[in-house]
């Protein structure tokens, strides 16, 4: 693992500690990177960086 730190809002760290005990992982950081893995997935079979653009702002990560 790369041993990097990212700062989570309490709130969505709450959230995330909820899910990931519903759904059975074993961790926090599991639940986290596969959701990570899930996402970059659906990004990395965009054809172009601008429909990697495009699927960022429909997904609300940028404007």
């Amino acid at each position: 693992m790369f041993g990097s730190r990212v700062k989570l809002d309490k709130d969505l760290l709450a959230r995330v500690k909820r899910y990931s005990d519903m759904a059975g992982y074993s961790s926090m950081e599991e639940f986290i990177s596969h959701a990570l893995e899930k996402e970059l997935a659906v990004l990395e079979e965009a054809d172009s960086e601008e429909e990697v653009r495009k699927r960022l702002k429909g997904l609300g990560y940028i404007s």
